[in-house]
């Protein structure tokens, strides 16, 4: 079993509850996870033998696009697109934070984290 892992991934988004959410939108950050067999793709040296991070990128970016109310929300989508897409998968991991949300106080981020096994 191996590891790979995305860190960071930043995006701009418009999810929110607030309707002011939906039109001024905030910054994001995405950290990604996943479990993998990794003996063969050490072995072979072929893209084709492992879970492509590109891929995985773009499964974030792309859900990350798509408004929702809830960031529980687009975690499941992401993960739900991932273990559809990328059959090397065999465990998911997804935080998604929103950077200096609009709560009122003093709070860097809110986080939510989410997994998934096949």
């Amino acid at each position: 079993m191996g590891i790979i892992k995305l860190k960071n991934i930043r995006t701009f988004s418009y999810h929110g509850c607030l309707v002011e959410e939906s039109k001024i939108g905030s910054d994001y950050r995405v950290d990604l996870k996943i479990k993998t067999d990794l003996t063969t793709s050490a072995s072979t040296d072929k893209l084709a033998d492992t879970v492509d991070y590109v891929h995985l990128n773009k499964i974030v970016v792309e859900e990350m696009a798509i408004r929702s109310e809830l960031l529980e929300h687009v975690a499941q989508r992401i993960l739900d697109r991932i273990f559809k897409e990328l059959n090397k998968v065999s465990q998911c991991r997804v935080e998604v934070a929103k950077i200096n949300p609009p709560i009122g106080g003093d709070v860097q981020e809110v986080t939510i984290l989410m997994s998934k096994k096949r």
